[in-house]
């Protein structure tokens, strides 16, 4: 079954800093470009991050986001990573990855498939 699965999110205090994972099933991220989206409640989509699959790796960042977070991949183990610093409460979301062609920012919703479930980004205290 192909599918992407996230893990790292969790709850953390303003400033703080999580380490978001992207890993796949059933296929190689090196084959494809990478994205992040989130979801705060209440609120649609946003694309927050996006690697390319070529080794320039190209990135794209939204501009709430840039700074702050950051987007890598290592393909030996077959993973992507988008490490968030300085964490504000407006970033608390559902976070998803997704793959795609081409990182080109902005990046929506309907130029990436394969999505995982999400995980949670809880930024309170």
């Amino acid at each position: 079954q192909v599918r992407l699965v996230e893990s790292g999110g969790g709850l953390v205090q303003p400033g703080g800093s999580l380490r978001l994972s992207c890993t796949p099933s059933g296929f190689t991220l090196d084959s494809y470009a990478i994205a992040w989206f989130r979801q705060a409640p209440g609120k649609g989509l946003e694309g927050v991050s996006c690697i390319s699959r070529t080794s320039a790796d190209r990135t794209w960042y939204v501009d709430s986001v840039k700074g702050r977070f950051t987007i890598s991949r290592d393909n030996a183990k077959n993973a992507v990573y988008l490490h968030m610093d300085s964490l504000k409460p407006e970033d608390m979301a559902v976070y998803y990855c997704a793959r795609g062609e081409i990182c080109r920012g902005p990046i929506y919703r309907s130029d990436w498939g394969t999505w995982g479930q999400g995980t949670q980004v809880t930024v309170s205290g």
